[in-house]
């Protein structure tokens, strides 16, 4: 082993060490039985945990971000998909330019984009709403679904489209029969990605939600505001696992990488 690939090998793990102190830390004081955050614990237990569990505002605001996340990742994947194939299969005046629309949200700073939702909502009465945060969330994550899902057309072979066509399928029929079982795995990642986008988005919720549609990132937020205990360790543990449980599974039966292309 040369000393290139030692020192290489180093710096990947510092840099792992580095990404991961942090979780670790987190997951640490999570057992502190002290009513404040501080490391190392005085001494573990489980009560952080019970605590965390039996709040009410931390269950309706973590309810609120899974039905949320449910939704968009629905919605978000239907028109992805219809954008995608419109822009990958389609030959119109004005495309490029369409193109270039739909990923302007990835290009825009999420503060930029929340101020101008505010502005946006405001004054039709979708603030603080649940039908505000669906709009918002659906506009951050539909650039994502549909790139993923474009990039799993470009893979596609069309001869098998061509033949379908010639034996007599409709566009409709060869979408659904031809198009869309070669497409499973894009779509799978597509909506993975749009569900944990919605559910980790904290900048928008801040500007969008309130307190009658608090999703668990401003919960976290407004806890945090008026005091500082093992329970927002706890809770940061729960939200991380239940973020990395889809990834991995996804990741290890269909492979999230090839997905997005």
């Amino acid at each position: 082993m040369t000393a290139r690939v030692i020192c290489w090998r180093v710096l990947i793990v510092a840099l792992y060490v580095f990404l991961l102190a942090p979780l670790a830390v987190v997951l640490i004081v999570s057992f502190d039985t002290r009513p404040y955050l501080s490391f190392p614990p005085a001494s573990f237990s489980f009560h952080s945990y019970d605590a965390m569990f039996h709040n009410v505002a931390f269950r309706r605001a973590g309810l609120t971000s899974l039905l949320l996340g449910a939704a968009v990742s629905a919605l978000s994947l239907g028109l992805g998909t219809a954008a995608a194939y419109a822009l990958d299969r389609g030959s119109f005046r004005g495309k490029s330019a369409l193109q270039w629309l739909f990923l302007s949200p990835m290009l825009v700073p999420h503060i930029v984009l929340a101020v101008g939702l505010m502005m946006t909502l405001q004054p039709i009465g979708l603030l603080d709403s649940f039908s505000g945060l669906l709009l918002s969330h659906i506009g951050i994550t539909l650039p994502y679904t549909t790139r993923i899902v474009s990039s799993g057309l470009t893979g596609l072979d069309r001869s098998c489209e061509e033949a379908a066509r010639i034996h007599g399928a409709s566009p409709w029929q060869t979408f659904i029969r031809v198009i869309m079982p070669g497409l499973w795995r894009s779509l799978v990642a597509a909506a993975l990605i749009a569900f944990l986008f919605s559910f980790d988005e904290a900048v928008i919720a801040l500007f969008i939600a309130g307190n009658k549609a608090t999703t668990l990132p401003l919960a976290i937020f407004q806890y945090i505001q008026f005091r500082t205990d093992p329970q927002v360790a706890a809770l940061s543990v729960v939200v991380v696992i239940l973020t990395m449980i889809p990834v991995v599974l996804i990741e290890r039966s269909i492979s999230l990488r090839r997905a997005i292309g």
